[in-house]
């Protein structure tokens, strides 16, 4: 169930990667030039009450200097990389472990 979970997180991922990367190639079309939407300018535009909560949350109960150098460098990065390492590491969390059946056992011959 927990594997599941964590798969169906890492689809989710993958498609909000998706659709910033459609929307960064279609503005980048429109202007001839490439152009990487940061995630902070999406969440920003999307709920910029969320972002400053998250923030509060962070500066207050796991410490000042996660948010300044860690948070924010994160924030700097185009949104469908994030989203996309987000859901490559969601999906190793939850793929299905290898069979070791036979590996080591002698199989005839």
């Amino acid at each position: 169930m927990i594997r599941f979970l964590f798969r169906l997180l890492s689809t989710v991922a993958l498609a909000a990667a998706v659709v910033m990367a459609v929307l960064d190639a279609t503005r980048t079309v429109a202007a001839s030039a490439p152009v990487l939407t940061p995630l902070a300018a999406s969440w920003g535009a999307a709920s910029p009450d969320t972002m400053e909560a998250v923030r509060q949350f962070v500066v207050a109960k796991v410490h000042p200097l996660a948010w300044d150098p860690i948070f924010l460098w994160v924030l700097a990065l185009p949104g469908f990389v994030v989203f996309a390492a987000l859901s490559l590491l969601l999906y190793a969390i939850g793929r299905k472990p290898a069979r070791r059946s036979g590996k080591f056992a002698y199989e005839g011959g």
